[in-house]
């Protein structure tokens, strides 16, 4: 007998064939050809036809439309790589460049957006060219941190087909792009990801096109050599925040659901939408790490997310509040706190011998796709025998190699997490304060949290980032966290506010009230200027520089008086919901006055402001728009009711166009006040346009038509 021949273990991974045979009669055969013959003569004609039909040569050369449609074809999908690059300062700066001048030198149509509001982000973007873009337009922390939900809302409105997401210092290799080319011809919509290795050893540079790996002695690197370095000197990432996730532009949403208001890089996002694309079974979910080549190097260098008056604590220096934060969100929002994606049968897309191959290792199947565009999805092809061992090797280490999943989502989120900041009041206004230490404080109750982010985002939208927060309650507080706003709490604020009934004349206004002139004359006496503004007034431009003009011992008020004629300086006609004071002694000796007097009145602290700096029933009114105090030298100023109207003046809240109007008086501010309850006021303001906050979504209403970026360039 013949021995018989050694068989190799069974693979991991079993090879679908599928095999056709095909026997034809001869009556069948003579029609075929037949009908081949005859189709000759008819492909004959019609080339005659049409050759007959073509342009002339000369013309075809000065217009060749039909050249540049085949160049393009060749050159495959348009694609957008977006990311959040830190300051281009020191290791991490020079990591950056080279991350991104590895994705600019892939052979494809990339356009690169970065996310930024930093200048040496800008000045790097210049010396790239027009194919890098800038991105300042999305919702930021007050110490810097990008919103990922952001990114995300505004990748979707790039003109590109593939939307990219990738760490500023993930260096791409050229594979990158052919897996995109690969799966962009499916007829699916997808979603993909890999993780990139981690890289302690690499000996070769960029040129300086960005096209080409170089050694020592300027000779290029092959890409099997790549791909062998990184094997050998790379480890497996764990990190969530690395990951590369693409999908491709088409109707269909990511996933179903709200994307939350994550901070980028901050821990749970990137996994967080793996398991909600894959739960919501929307787009087909690639595991991409075995066919993508990219890497990051270790960096010997301490990192530090330090911010500018942070320093000394350890906690304000590694920001734990922002992962604790997104560990939060990510149990309240979505499906994987209760059901988490089996990652393990998430398809992965291999390239084997050249050849894409998708493999199924929940159920130990190998899929295997031949002409995409030919095939459904989960068609195979016949594979000719003595491919199979091949195949079969290349998917058999996928377990054994790296990959995305090594560690369990929903063992990292909390919904029990508690959110503080470390900062103390005096430490946030360092941070906060121009540099002429001035900030502008709003006040605010959960009741009016949606009309506190609008009045913010305003802020944010004119270039403001001077203002700070004072939550009432722990409510408010911990969603100011969540948002990115710099907020701070105390022991005097109520502990009893009514949701719906805390409007003007109410018990709960007046203990309200009285907390906002205390916690002014606070900052007042550690140095800063204050200017205090009700969320419920909305900002057409800054008029800080105009407020802060009337010089110290002026305090500077919005007059409440409706009557379009006579004296805005009547008795108790100053709006404690609108002022500018100085942090100068006659201010304060004047603030502690109206704080005193409130304290003992029955009524909200707006009477104490008139009648302590102004005198009873107007007695130190001077002409129609001043008052004087003479035991503070305080001088108080109402401002132009033009230019700083009240919710009674003029009849602006029921103009059919209010902005319109307003922008014609030249309008600062409009206060939405002079109306009963929090729902009319809500409302009121809404209905008019002057909103600037999408409540669902936790997004600021941002003007990106405004600023549409072009991914052709």
């Amino acid at each position: 007998m013949k021995p018989e021949p050694n068989t190799a273990p069974v693979p991991h991974c079993f090879i679908h064939l599928l095999s056709r045979s095909t026997r034809m009669k001869s009556k069948a055969v003579e029609a075929g050809l037949w009908s081949i013959w005859l189709s000759g003569l008819v492909l004959v004609g019609l080339s005659l036809y049409a050759t007959h039909k073509l342009p002339p040569a000369k013309d075809r050369i000065k217009n060749p439309l039909l050249s540049r449609k085949v160049v393009s074809d060749e050159i495959g999908p348009s694609i957008a790589i977006f990311a959040a690059p830190g300051p281009f300062a020191g290791s991490v700066g020079a990591a950056q460049s080279v991350a991104i001048r590895s994705w600019l030198g892939l052979p494809s149509r990339i356009t690169v957006v970065l996310f930024s509001r930093h200048e040496s982000v800008v000045s790097f973007a210049a010396e790239l060219g027009p194919r890098v873009v800038v991105e300042p337009n999305i919702d930021f922390t007050f110490l810097g941190t990008p919103f990922f939900h952001s990114m995300v809302a505004r990748s979707q409105e790039f003109a590109c087909d593939i939307c990219v997401f990738v760490h500023p210092e993930t260096i791409l290799l050229a594979n990158f792009v052919s897996a995109l080319k690969f799966v962009h011809e499916l007829d699916h919509d997808w979603f993909l990801f890999a993780s990139p290795r981690n890289l302690s050893y690499f000996p070769f540079y960029l040129d300086k096109d960005g096209k080409h790996w170089l050694r020592e002695d300027g000779n290029r690197v092959k890409m099997k050599e790549l791909q062998e370095i990184i094997a050998q000197n790379s480890q497996p990432n764990y990190n969530e925040g690395r990951l590369i996730t693409a999908w491709n532009r088409r109707d269909l949403p990511l996933h179903t659901g709200i994307l939350p208001p994550f901070l980028y890089g901050k821990g749970i996002h990137n996994h967080w939408v793996i398991n909600e694309v894959a739960s919501s079974e929307l787009r087909f979910v690639l595991d991409a790490s075995w066919s993508i080549s990219s890497f990051y190097m270790t960096d010997p260098a301490p990192r530090s997310n330090k911010c500018v008056g942070c320093s000394g604590n350890p906690n304000i220096e590694e920001r734990s509040w922002e992962y604790a934060g997104n560990s939060l969100l990510g149990a309240l929002y979505g499906s994987s706190l209760f059901h988490e994606a089996k990652h393990s049968s998430l398809v992965k897309l291999l390239r084997c011998n050249g050849t894409y191959i998708f493999a199924d290792t929940s159920d130990n199947i190998l899929h295997i796709f031949g002409n995409v565009k030919a095939f459904g999805l989960f068609e195979r092809r016949i594979v000719h025998f003595w491919r199979k061992k091949k195949l079969a090797a290349c998917a058999k280490d996928v377990n054994s190699s790296h990959g995305a999943f090594k560690w369990s989502l929903k063992n990292q989120l909390k919904p029990s997490a508690r959110l503080d900041y470390p900062f103390t009041l005096e430490s946030l206004l360092s941070i906060i304060a121009d540099k002429n230490r001035t900030i502008v404080l709003g006040v605010a109750g959960f009741s009016y949290k949606d009309m506190l982010m609008s009045w913010a985002c305003r802020l944010r939208g004119l270039k403001m980032t001077n203002f700070i927060v004072y939550a009432l309650d722990d409510e408010t507080y911990e969603f100011s966290v969540l948002q990115g706003l710099p907020v701070f709490r105390d022991s005097s604020a109520p502990n009893d506010t009514s949701f719906d009934d805390c409007h003007f004349g109410t018990k709960c206004f007046q203990r309200v009230t009285k907390v906002k002139s205390r916690i002014v004359l606070e900052i007042l006496k550690l140095g800063y200027s204050v200017l205090l503004s009700d969320v419920d007034v909305y900002w057409f431009k800054d008029p800080l520089p105009l407020v802060s003009s009337y010089g110290p011992a002026v305090l500077v008020a919005q007059s409440d008086e409706f009557n379009a004629t006579g004296p805005i300086n009547m008795p108790r006609r100053l709006n404690s919901g609108f002022y500018f004071a100085h942090s100068d002694v006659s201010t304060i000796t004047a603030l502690e006055k109206v704080v005193k007097h409130a304290a003992k009145s029955g009524l909200s602290e707006q009477p104490s402001f008139y009648d302590t700096l102004c005198g009873l029933g107007g007695s130190n009114r001077l002409a129609i728009m001043h008052a004087s105090n003479p035991e503070t030298n305080l001088t108080v100023h109402f401002l132009d009711r033009n230019l700083f109207p009240n919710g009674a003046y003029g009849g602006l809240w029921e103009e059919r166009n209010v902005r319109e109007a307003c922008l014609k008086k030249g309008c600062f501010i409009l206060h939405n006040n002079w109306i009963s309850g929090r729902r009319k006021k809500l409302e009121r303001q809404v209905l008019s346009g002057l909103w600037e906050y999408d409540i669902s979504t936790r997004r600021c209403l941002l003007n990106w038509h405004e600023n549409q970026l072009a991914s052709k360039r």
